[in-house]
């Protein structure tokens, strides 16, 4: 009987309270209610195994959203002071501990987890699943793709599970928005590199990001009463926290609000023209 994992095992016995499966060495109980209907002794029913929470083996018909060697995308139920519990079908949640978890995680998230055994042999869930991530991508340069967010690092920026499957990472110097852990993203792939994994970018191409950037910049304008006070001379880290866009980006859209004759740029603002 192999725990985590679907199996058609055979009726053996019927008692009050469900039936019991498998043979005369090893068996498990499925309770009453998850029985479906017509079953007898000696017919074959296809189940879940898993603990129960007297952490004793049971079986079930219903579909777990989660089994050994896959990746799925969980909802946090709850959490207590060892770890967090996984909306995953079944009537017990999964327990997620606190030492398989990149980053803590609270009521209502969703995180992307595989399963694993632990050793007490219960079911558990971690989030540490960059090793079960596949290589074999069906995408190329310039596709959309779409995907969670499971880690990020300061130097290398935000690592993407693209259909909750596939490796691939957002660049630090590509990382602009919201791009934290259990963060669904819409990118595009700058490249599949030689081992598989995919370079993303959460910005468009750039004739179409300038566009974006050039609104972008407008409506900072408005909102500062028509001025900033600063130029496209400024620290790329200023721009950022005030633009969320990279310096190349944002002298781009300057030069193209410059070019439509929008703005007046000075030594150390920019400002909207004033109309005549």
């Amino acid at each position: 009987m192999k725990l985590g994992k679907k199996q058609v095992l055979t009726v053996v016995k019927r008692v009050d309270f469900g039936v019991y499966l498998g043979d005369d060495k090893e068996r498990v109980l499925l309770p009453k209610k998850q029985i479906p209907e017509g079953v007898d002794i000696g017919d074959e029913v296809e189940v879940f195994l898993y603990k129960d929470s007297s952490d004793r083996l049971i079986a079930t018909t219903r579909e777990p959203k989660l089994m050994l060697g896959e990746l799925a995308v969980l909802t946090v139920a709850d959490t207590n002071k060892y770890g967090a519990f996984l909306e995953w079908g079944l009537e017990k949640d999964l327990f997620l501990p606190f030492k398989q978890q990149t980053v803590r995680v609270k009521k209502g998230d969703q995180c992307l987890v595989s399963l694993y055994i632990d050793k007490s042999e219960r079911l558990c869930a971690t989030t540490q699943i960059y090793r079960m991530l596949k290589t074999n991508p069906p995408y190329q340069r310039g596709d959309r793709v779409t995907g969670i967010i499971y880690d990020t690092s300061e130097g290398w920026g935000a690592f993407v599970a693209v259909d909750n499957q596939y490796s691939a990472r957002i660049p630090k110097k590509e990382c602009f928005g919201d791009l934290e852990i259990g963060t669904f993203v819409e990118a595009r792939v700058m490249e599949v590199k030689s081992d598989g994994k995919m370079e993303l970018s959460v910005r468009e191409r750039i004739p179409e990001q300038m566009d974006k950037d050039a609104e972008k910049i407008r409506e900072a304008l408005q909102a500062k009463g028509g001025e900033l006070p600063f130029s496209d001379k400024a620290d790329p880290e200023l721009i950022k926290s005030e633009l969320d866009m990279s310096k190349a980006a944002f002298k781009r859209a300057v030069g193209r609000l410059l070019k439509q004759g929008e703005i007046e740029l000075g030594e150390e603002s920019i400002r909207l023209k004033k109309e005549a």
